[in-house]
């Protein structure tokens, strides 16, 4: 290798990567702190790889971390085809083992949540400003795809709240659905299946880490002002306000109720007010006590039929209360015929379905994994994504809009005991008889019991603990959440997503471009070395000054590295003249936590080397990893260290330089 040293050895067939091998050396540490006699080990290379071996693990870690192919190991051609078959259709994993006892609890759970999806899919529907039919389409066709291409046993899929208020808010930025019915449906319908393309896209292209970038922190101050918008906006239904701002932000819908008193219904709010406090009552009984789940779950369905038989009943007496109106029979209609691939508002449909795209996908996931983790099972991200994805395309062609996993529905169906997804089949099949049979029994519905209805809904998405706890725990967090709150209650829902999605990529940068460095110190009669700050155990070792960097070192923050460490050593000489102690004559970089390097980290260690050495200092690394030492010595870096210049670990390097020091006349 060109190193005239016996620190640093060559893979050989019988080492792994990263591992040492033993020489027959042991020395003492000559200081005042007690040290066992320790071995020193050489650093080994990594296995020598090509450089199309090392694309091929790089793009497999990215792109395939779960290894989808390993089953497809060593099998026959007919198991192949089989396994091939359950992958891309899990429904073939369950339906072979399916069994009357399963069909039981999805029965029971299946209709269930359809005495929850009823309600509200009409009310997230009039939330996107459709028509309240096009909620109940949303609600049959897509559960049926999901049940046969999803992997999640109790995810319960249909329209969501936050998704129906973001593209009832970007479309009506443009088109106004009472002026241009046909052409709002038609951009509706358009930005689902842009929605669809770009989810399905993400999951065969295994690109879901992209969804990432929406950080837990910025999803609970999103969600949470998303839900405040929600619910001031269904005052307009709750008071009976006919004249309503069709803006989102706090101040326009405040002013806007206040604005326009005199439309107030007093019939209308104590009806209204009335059925909130019974949907709330409800939902409080079966948050105390799980058992009760069915409470809150067909709550909602009562309340339609109740406030529906209350107004047909007193409708000679009690005028001005709004209801839905005609709703028409049948099955979805196509609306292939009604996408639109041309003209002036394609971009608005691109740009409201990849942004509804994103809420739905991440929240559709964050779903399914929630409860598959209750329930010890996986829920494959990249298939979901597929499964999202085909659905909400099949959906745009046949009258429905964005639908995802709801946490409500998925709640409910998880407490009523659904096995499988034959819980959507089930219904959906509910459905299908409301569409063909009971529409006109919602003609008297008032809009207060649908206003109501998402107030109760969205009330849960406000996480106020969560809020809590990311104060208590990280600031930063705290400070992501906040923006991405305020975001989305002053300026507006997609700007608020925007700062989400910002102020996470900002937390990365962050973190990446000034990452965390740390003085280590021994813990007395032990070889362990630990930060001096945190753990007050731990003492200097005289002459030594043990540094930890624990981020990889890249381009954007070499420099940083590079001038902390200096200042590391400055401050180092400082106290050890305050306190009269031994003065400084070797740096160890613990390397550890240094998980890769670039060329722009390698010369910061060159040059970091070279100054140190004009200062008489010796500039020493510790446990490299194997990415780490495979690039430095294709630099040619390791030939300027020398002979002690690299060790496995912090206390080795301490040994062997004290002994070389205590061996020198």
């Amino acid at each position: 290798m060109g190193i005239n040293s016996n620190r640093v050895e060559h893979f050989s067939g019988l080492a792994c990567p990263e591992t040492a091998t033993a020489t027959a050396t042991a020395v003492t540490i000559p200081l005042d702190i007690a040290m066992p006699p320790l071995e020193v080990h050489k650093v080994a290379l990594p296995q020598p790889r090509t450089t199309m071996q090392k694309l091929r693990h790089r793009l497999s870690e990215i792109f395939f971390p779960d290894d989808p192919l390993h089953k497809f190991k060593n099998q026959t051609l007919f198991r192949k085809l089989i396994l091939g078959l359950q992958f891309f259709f899990p429904v073939f994993q369950w339906a072979p083992n399916y069994s009357f006892k399963l069909l039981k609890s999805d029965v029971i759970s299946g209709i269930t949540i359809a005495s929850l999806a009823i309600p509200q899919g009409i009310s997230y529907a009039k939330l996107a400003n459709l028509p309240p039919i096009v909620g109940l389409y949303s609600s049959f066709v897509p559960p049926l795809i999901y049940s046969v291409l999803g992997s999640s046993k109790h995810l319960a899929v249909g329209p969501v709240s936050i998704s129906s208020l973001v593209m009832g808010t970007m479309l009506s930025e443009s088109v106004s659905y009472s002026e241009e019915p046909i052409l709002y449906l038609q951009l509706a319908f358009t930005a689902t299946f842009f929605a669809g393309l770009f989810q399905a896209s993400l999951g065969f292209l295994r690109l879901g880490f992209v969804i990432d970038f929406l950080s837990k922190a910025t999803l609970v101050g999103f969600m949470a002002g998303a839900a405040v918008i929600v619910a001031l906006q269904q005052l307009k239904g709750l008071f009976g306000i006919v004249h309503f701002t069709s803006k989102m932000q706090l101040a326009p819908v405040l002013s806007s109720v206040f604005h326009h008193r005199d439309e107030w219904s007093w019939q209308t709010i104590v009806m209204g007010v009335s059925f909130l406090v019974l949907l709330l009552t409800t939902r409080q009984i079966s948050m105390r006590r799980p058992k009760l789940f069915w409470i809150s779950a067909a709550s909602p369905l009562a309340s339609v039929i109740l406030s529906t038989i209350l107004i047909v009943c007193l409708k000679s007496k009690v005028h001005g209360i709004h209801t839905i109106g005609h709703l028409p029979k049948g099955l979805n209609p196509p609306s292939l015929n009604m996408l639109l691939f041309h003209g002036p508002y394609l971009t608005l449909a691109i740009k409201t379905g990849i942004i509804t795209g994103i809420l739905s996908l991440t929240e559709g996931i964050a779903v399914g994994r929630t409860f598959a983790t209750l329930k010890n099972y996986q829920v494959d991200g990249n298939k979901e994504m597929m499964a999202f994805g085909l659905m909400n395309m099949a959906g745009s062609c046949s009258s429905c809009y964005v639908t995802t996993g709801s946490f409500s529905r998925s709640a409910v169906n998880y407490n009523a005991g659904a096995q499988t997804a034959v819980s959507n089949i089930i219904m959906a099949t509910t459905l299908l008889v409301t569409l063909l049979f009971l529409m006109p029994l919602f003609y008297y519905t008032p809009n207060f019991i649908l206003a109501a209805i998402i107030i109760t809904a969205v009330i849960g998405l406000i996480d106020y603990w969560a809020a809590i706890r990311l104060w208590k725990v990280d600031k930063l967090d705290f400070l992501a959440c906040m923006c991405s709150f305020l975001g989305v209650l002053f300026i507006s829902v997609p700007i608020g997503l925007v700062i989400a999605i910002g102020v996470s990529v900002l937390k990365i940068l962050l973190h990446i471009t000034r990452p965390n460095t740390t003085v280590l110190g021994n813990i007395p009669g032990t070889q362990i070395y630990q930060n001096l700050s945190r753990y007050k155990e731990a003492v200097r070792v005289p002459s030594f000054l043990i540094l930890a960097v624990e981020a990889p070192i890249y381009f954007a923050n070499s420099t940083y590295l590079h001038e902390r460490i200096l200042r590391w050593i400055g401050e180092e000489e400082e106290w050890i003249a305050a306190n009269s102690r031994s003065s400084l004559k070797c740096v160890i970089l613990d390397m550890t936590a240094v998980t890769a390097i670039d060329t722009s980290g390698i010369d910061t260690i060159r040059e970091l080397r070279k100054i140190l050495e004009k200062r008489s200092l010796k500039f020493v690394l510790a446990n490299p990893v194997g990415s780490l030492m495979e690039k430095m010595h294709q630099s040619n870096i390791l030939e300027s260290f020398g002979l002690e210049g690299l060790y496995l670990t912090v206390g080795e390097a301490v040994a062997d330089i004290s002994s070389s020091w205590k061996a020198q006349p």
